[in-house]
């Protein structure tokens, strides 16, 4: 029996189709296939998954997207498939080196919270992969926390250990907002795997409600953190520099970081992806520039969608 759909079904199943194309054109931009669970994880709406696999199926049986195995893509080379499962493979590897890392920067004066962040937070590694890290210090002591984990990180490069280090993005317990409102950073959040901090990571989600704007059906992973436990030294030093003292080097520490930035930018040096060097500071955060990379994927993004939209027009109508 042929299966009439109401006008309204009509239009739902459109909706449906471009959230479908817009979510697989983002992940495509990474050259990376999901599963039909994950492409239901990250719609931008939420939607009746009967009605989503109606239109996930239609949308492969006109040739609009690609389905191998279990796998859905807007590209028709079945590579990229295989480049996933070797990449989630490493990325296995990667994340026990990962949890151990967690746990050894966790010691560290300041640090409350620390999570895995980038590629290896969407499961996938290859032979050149970094564990990216995202920091959330204690409020007002980012820099002093900043400053003695990239000494640190000064050593790891005498044992060519510097890639499982990249602490990149910090900010403090103060604000932890993130002020940058759309689709890759409610990506980045959605996707951040939690080491250590649990209760650090509670209010972090709390703090960033606004992700499910993007990402209705996404929910965040606390349950993978582990409780931050204090150590003697961690506990003597935080004591040491505990109020005025405290005060001072953080803010010392942050102008010298900011300068040392600074000129760096002004040389127009580059970082391992080609992209210039530059660092947003402030007292309660540092991190990458977003007028970089993420200013440039959003670009890329917004094109791409409204291209795969016009094109498929006629075909999403029905």
């Amino acid at each position: 029996m042929q299966n009439r759909l109401n006008p309204l079904t009509h239009k739902n199943l459109s909706e449906i189709k471009e959230s479908i194309l817009a979510t697989l054109a983002y992940f495509d931009m990474f050259n990376y296939p999901l599963t039909r669970a994950e492409v239901y994880l990250f719609l931008r709406n939420k939607f009746n998954y009967e009605l989503f696999g109606d239109a996930i199926k239609c949308l492969v049986d006109n040739g609009i997207i690609y389905q191998f195995d279990k796998f859905y893509t807007l590209s028709k080379d079945h590579y990229i498939v295989v480049r996933r499962l070797e990449g989630n493979q490493k990325a296995a590897e990667l994340m026990r080196i990962a949890e151990k890392v967690g746990s050894l920067l966790i010691k560290f004066p300041y640090v409350r919270g620390i999570a895995i962040s980038g590629s290896l937070s969407k499961n996938f590694a290859d032979a050149g992969s970094d564990v990216d890290l995202f920091i959330i210090t204690e409020k007002n002591r980012l820099w002093i926390a900043r400053t003695i984990m990239h000494c640190f990180k000064k050593l790891t490069f005498l044992v060519n250990k510097e890639h499982l280090f990249c602490m990149n993005y910090y900010i403090d317990m103060q604000q932890l907002e993130i002020p940058e409102k759309n689709i890759y950073t409610a990506i980045e959040i959605g996707t951040l795997i939690p080491l250590q901090g649990d209760i650090v990571f509670e209010k972090f989600y709390a703090a960033n409600t606004w992700t499910r704007k993007f990402l209705p059906n996404k929910n965040m992973r606390i349950s993978s953190a582990m409780p931050a436990k204090n150590n003697f030294l961690k506990m003597m030093f935080e004591g040491i520099f505990s109020f005025y003292p405290g005060n001072v080097l953080d803010n010392i520490l942050m102008k010298i970081t900011t300068n040392r930035w600074l000129k760096k930018t002004g040389l127009k040096r580059l970082n391992d992806h080609g992209n210039v060097l530059s660092l947003l500071t402030d007292k309660h955060f540092a991190k990458p520039n977003p007028k970089n990379f993420q200013g440039n994927l959003l670009s890329k993004y917004e094109y791409k969608v409204s291209d795969l939209l016009l094109k498929h027009e006629s075909d999403l109508l029905h």
